[in-house]
């Protein structure tokens, strides 16, 4: 009894793309070597990596069967694909490189203990409190200065003083707000 010929890879793609699993099988036992050391050339990622890379291709493979039409070998159609596969995959894997390393760039966010909140509201009640016994000029003056940033040429505009008046308010409001602070007065 003669051995069945074995069917050519343009056969058993046909097969795979009305569903026979078996063909795929068979496909992947021909080339899952050679695409694996093809791919492990050019993705240059960890072993790993590699061999998820064929499952993806061969999957792609599956999907796509209906779609060869016979330009070129059965092999060479599914290296064109493991290399699309690797070529999204690297593409990805860069973006993701970029995104760690700029996380990794930002100081770690410290969740705050709830005692740390409560000494935080305090200090802002302190705050609060100080920055209501201040004048109404030197609250300004602070205020348009050290809070909202404003130069003191703009914010000496916007009170309608000239500039020394402007800096003597701002440096009696910091005077009064430290004392009051470091006091601790309520």
């Amino acid at each position: 009894m003669e051995a069945p010929t074995p069917l050519s890879d343009e056969a058993l793609l046909a097969a795979c793309a009305i569903g026979e699993q078996a063909a795929l099988g068979t496909i992947y036992d021909r080339h899952n070597k050679p695409l694996f050391r093809f791919i492990s050339r050019i993705a240059c990622g960890p072993g790993s990596d590699v061999e998820d890379l064929v499952q993806c291709t061969f999957i792609e493979v599956w999907k796509s069967a209906s779609r060869f039409h016979g330009k070129g070998t059965v092999r060479s159609w599914i290296f064109g694909i493991g290399a699309n596969v690797s070529r999204h995959y690297i593409r990805s894997e860069v973006r993701r490189r970029f995104a760690m390393d700029d996380l990794s760039d930002r100081p770690p966010c410290d969740v705050a203990r709830p005692d740390d909140k409560v000494a935080t509201a305090q200090m802002v009640d302190k705050l609060s409190a100080a920055l209501g016994r201040l004048t109404h000029d030197q609250r300004v003056a602070f205020v348009l200065c050290d809070v909202e940033d404003m130069s003191g040429v703009d914010a000496a505009r916007v009170v309608g003083v000239r500039q020394g008046t402007l800096w003597r308010r701002l440096h009696d409001a910091r005077k009064r707000l430290r004392e009051d602070m470091e006091a601790g007065v309520r």
